[in-house]
């Protein structure tokens, strides 16, 4: 990841951490009891959540392992992890910056390495779950959690070019047979894989990322828009003052 990729990122969920703190979405998103559910966590086990954001994900695993750690890019998401923490008196976690791509940790570190709704922002995907892999104990898991795209190219041009518009430091949602082609590339089993859908209130969706109001109108126009496939991918429906939206996750589990 550049420099300049790295400081947009930096930049984008800096400003917006607060309200990630605070997301619903994020916070309880049905992917996160299933996470749970499919890795079985132990109470010996010791955790890391890469691109932990505001922690929720490393909070949710907290109760069930010995350790959890929580890694970041954004100094703003690591000072928010750390106050939720404290607020919910969760003390077998802990939150410090780091760079996916370098992560500083040693080899076979940790039990389970998971990374929840983060792996679009990543431009060298395979070299951040190559890290992963890397500080993950032999036999141990790893799990990502993401946003993916339909396998139909044209239509997953659209979504990802829908999703930068805004987030600028978007870089692309894969599919789901692409993120199995990349957990196998980095020398992990795939041992599940499965899709959810995700029901979003866009106007929320726009206002976590501060999209200025030009560009919410003319993302509003285009996902309302029947004649666009990006219509058909989200599956829009207006209410009196809302506008849901369905967005679709991957969830994939490989041992090392």
């Amino acid at each position: 990841m550049s420099e300049e990729t790295k400081n947009l990122v930096r930049q984008q969920f800096g400003a917006s951490a607060a309200a990630y703190a605070t997301s619903a979405v994020h916070a309880q998103g049905a992917s996160l009891g299933r996470l749970i559910e499919l890795v079985q966590p132990q109470p010996t086990w010791e955790v890391l959540d890469v691109a932990t954001g505001a922690g929720h994900t490393a909070l949710a695993l907290a109760p069930h392992v010995q350790r959890v750690v929580g890694s970041d890019l954004t100094p703003q998401m690591v000072s928010q992890a750390r106050a939720l923490a404290a607020e919910r008196g969760i003390s077998n976690v802990t939150f410090e910056m780091g760079d996916v791509e370098k992560l500083p940790f040693r080899p076979g570190s940790f039990d389970l390495v998971t990374c929840r709704v983060a792996l679009h922002h990543f431009p060298q995907p395979e070299r951040a779950l190559a890290e992963m892999v890397r500080v993950c104990r032999r036999d141990g898991l790893v799990a990502v959690i993401d946003n993916i795209v339909p396998a139909d190219p044209p239509i997953a041009k659209a979504v990802n070019s829908f999703e930068k518009m805004r987030d600028p430091s978007h870089v692309r949602a894969l599919t789901l047979q692409e993120l199995s082609d990349l957990f196998q590339a980095v020398g992990l089993i795939v041992t599940h894989t499965e899709t959810m859908r995700k029901p979003m209130d866009f106007y929320d969706w726009l206002r976590r990322m501060a999209v200025s109001a030009p560009m919410s109108a003319y993302l509003e126009a285009w996902l309302l828009d029947p004649e666009r496939s990006v219509h058909a991918f989200f599956q829009p429906v207006r209410g009196d003052e809302t506008i849901s939206m369905m967005l679709t996750e991957g969830i994939i589990v490989g041992r090392r």
